[in-house]
């Protein structure tokens, strides 16, 4: 998609001045490579915040960056410093962190609630230490020549614009453009995305109350903007604010969300970015072996986050395997609450493997429906059963639904049976399990990070060449 006016012209020349100024080592870094004729290799930060699902996106775009010749700095929760620098990664540390490992799983509990859990980790976690976010942003994009945000992290706009630094917001899934013409699930109301037939001018009603009402949240973020002299906007930093108005990096599949009219017209779509940690690794032996003994097994996974608040969720599974008469395994995480005792043959628990080895040998994958398990569950080909908990999942579940490729079932009716009314189906429908093997063909073939790499690139040489 070609640059719109607004950064082409007026926004390029007048930031390209202040960028001087007060980014003085980028800016002698490019006038140096300029001079020198060389190909011009950036600084470009990329800031995240959330669980694996928020965070591999990002790794997968800062390697493909790295190899490239750029330096990425990917900027997010002191917990993930490990993990990033292991990858041969610079790293930066931004507030909030999150909690001590024996606090999680309360913590978890309380922001995984499926109508609050946003409203509370926006209003009683994130927002209330946005002083220290920025603080730590702003550390952060010492010398940057390009700043790249998270949806919720909303201190990248506020160093961009007062330090004059160019900037990319991006979006790993749909629901984060509220569209009218393609309505979300959204978790105070679940059910919303099954009232199409109410037209385009109904949702934008709807949203624009939403807006309205969750207007007083970023409060904190409009006095802060205030604090550094910038101009007041009346847009909310959770919704409209929260998208560059130079360029917005839609990180999904347009086979999982199609473009619509009232996205922002300066949205690119990449496709995926895949990371998988340890997928270069072969599977656990005992995990490699268990797939090798038998039929394809249900694999059930509650992702990074979900998983430290699974209540009853992995008793329930290993009742519904044993009824379906159908070999499992159980991805447990580090919660040893979540290990079911006197564990049949047919049932395996591991903490973590990697998905883009074992969800292809499942039969069908049980999960949260988080945007990153349910991309690698897409990729996959294979057929799927969403358990929303909260926030963004509610959303990818009806999508998944309306794809045909899976079911959804409500957190509050997981039983035994409930499960296995759900899964009979997806198990035994061939037309659900040929659509899933189309779809995770054609995401297979989509380059996410490739795409978002080369999409960066154009709009940094765009703005470099002043």
């Amino acid at each position: 998609m070609p640059l719109t006016p607004p950064f082409a012209t007026r926004w390029r020349l007048a930031k390209v001045r202040r960028w001087s100024y007060r980014n003085p080592i980028a800016w002698l870094r490019f006038r140096h490579s300029t001079i020198l004729g060389g190909t011009r290799m950036a600084r470009i930060v990329l800031a995240t915040f959330g669980s694996f699902g928020d965070l591999h996106p990002y790794i997968a775009v800062a390697l493909e960056l790295q190899r490239r010749g750029h330096t990425p700095v990917v900027a997010t929760s002191p917990a993930y410093r490990a993990k990033v620098e292991s990858l041969g990664l610079e790293f930066a540390p931004v507030r909030p962190d999150l909690p001590d490992p024996s606090e999680y799983g309360p913590f978890l509990k309380r922001m995984m609630h499926p109508s609050k859990g946003t409203q509370r980790l926006m209003t009683e976690f994130f927002l209330p230490q946005l002083a220290n976010s920025f603080a730590d942003t702003l550390a952060a994009a010492n010398g940057a020549d390009l700043l790249i945000g998270h949806p919720i992290t909303f201190t990248v706009r506020l160093v961009a614009e007062s330090r004059g630094i160019p900037w990319i917001s991006s979006v790993l899934a749909p629901i984060s453009f509220l569209s009218a013409y393609d309505p979300p699930a959204v978790p105070v109301i679940p059910g919303l995305a099954e009232w199409r037939f109410l037209g385009p001018w109904f949702f934008r009603g709807f949203f624009d109350f939403a807006k309205r009402a969750t207007h007083a949240w970023g409060a904190p973020w409009h006095a802060l903007r205030a604090e550094l002299g910038l101009p007041p906007i009346r847009e909310n930093p959770l919704f409209d604010a929260q998208h560059s108005p130079h360029r917005v990096l839609a990180m999904f599949s347009q086979h999982y969300a199609a473009p619509q009219v009232d996205w922002p017209t300066q949205t690119h779509v990449t496709g995926f970015p895949w990371y998988d940690r340890n997928a270069n690794d072969a599977l656990p032996d005992d995990v490699r072996d268990f797939l090798d003994a038998g039929d394809p097994p249900l694999v059930f996974t509650l992702g990074t986050a979900a998983v430290f608040d699974a209540g009853s969720f992995y008793v329930h599974a290993m009742e519904a395997a044993r009824r379906l008469k159908r070999r499992a395994i159980l991805m447990i995480g580090t919660d040893e609450r979540n290990r079911p005792t006197q564990l049949p043959d047919s049932i395996r628990v591991v903490e973590y493997a990697p998905y883009s080895q074992l969800f292809p040998r499942a039969a069908a994958v049980i999960h949260q429906g988080g945007i990153g398990t349910t991309a690698q569950a897409m990729r996959a080909g294979v057929p799927m059963l969403v358990v929303p908990f909260a926030h963004d999942q509610h959303d990818n579940a009806a999508r998944i639904r309306r794809l045909g490729v899976g079911g959804k079932l409500k957190r509050s009716r997981w039983s035994p049976r409930a499960a296995v009314a759900a899964l009979q189906p997806l198990l035994h429908d061939p037309a659900i399990a040929q659509r899933a093997n189309e779809l995770g063909h054609r995401i297979h073939e989509e380059s996410g990070a490739a795409i978002a790499a080369d999409r960066i690139e154009a709009d940094w040489q765009e703005f470099s060449r002043g």
